[in-house]
């Protein structure tokens, strides 16, 4: 890792949570992905810039400032990742987290924990200082992960309600920073919350049985980016166009290695 990259961006989160996050109060026009667009997703392993997609879901933290220099020039649609229902242990900003709204493990992410995500006092300003990064560092939209966590075993009781109001806390964020935001699976409250978002990412809604459930994205125009890790290449990617999905098959390490349906 570039260190003289990571100081940076250290130095952006602390700068950023410091002054609380303020970003724009006024909500701009965030610009949108189309329903057709090709994409790639890639958090680990060297980035080829010269990709030939029109979308790229990429870390916001750890994506060297050389790769999105130069997706941004070919006029890439840069979509960048953060986790916003969970403590990832080994970001920089991580000890900002106080340890009453750090709950159980996610079960098979070491190093993972959940948030209480009803602490909106402790996390409002984390989570808009890495939306102020994703910014900074010339993101189009943000991919915020884990905002499913009601359904968890997150050590917190977490109900319906409080992930709908953190989940629109989050679009509401994105949008006042001029960026769109997808919705990262939390199918089940894909209808209520469709109306406050740009496009979903889904994983493995073909190998689950419920891609129907995105159907609102779809029908309103907004592109879901899917997402499976396993199967029949030909029956995922039949299922895919069925539902109006633009599917990827992945490593789970999601490093550069996809079939593109």
């Amino acid at each position: 890792m570039n260190l003289r990259w990571t100081a940076s961006v250290v130095a952006l989160l602390l700068l950023a949570t410091a002054c609380g996050g303020s970003g724009p109060d006024v909500e701009s026009t965030p610009r949108r992905p189309t329903a057709e667009v090709t994409w790639q997703i890639q958090y680990e392993g060297e980035i080829d810039p010269e990709t030939e997609v029109g979308l790229f879901d990429l870390d916001l933290v750890e994506t060297p400032e050389t790769v999105m220099t130069r997706l941004s020039e070919r006029g890439v649609y840069l979509l960048c990742y953060f986790s916003a229902g969970s403590l990832e242990d080994w970001r920089p900003d991580a000890g900002q987290f106080p340890a009453e709204v750090v709950g159980e493990p996610l079960d098979g992410w070491p190093g993972e924990r959940w948030l209480d995500i009803r602490r909106l006092d402790v996390l409002g300003p984390l989570m808009e200082a890495r939306m102020d990064l994703a910014v900074e560092r010339g993101c189009d939209g943000v991919d915020p992960d884990n905002v499913n966590g009601f359904e968890a075993s997150s050590g917190f009781d977490l109900s319906a309600a409080d992930q709908i109001r953190y989940n629109t806390w989050l679009a509401d964020a994105a949008h006042r920073r001029g960026l769109a935001i997808a919705l990262k699976n939390d199918l089940n409250q894909v209808a209520e919350l469709e109306p406050r978002f740009d496009m979903a990412v889904n994983e493995e809604c073909i190998q689950i049985g419920e891609c129907e459930l995105e159907a609102p994205f779809v029908e309103a125009g907004k592109v879901v980016l899917g997402v499976e890790y396993a199967g029949d290449e030909q029956q995922i990617c039949a299922e895919s166009a069925v539902f109006g999905h633009r599917t990827l098959i992945k490593h789970l390490e999601l490093d550069s290695w996809v079939i593109s349906c």
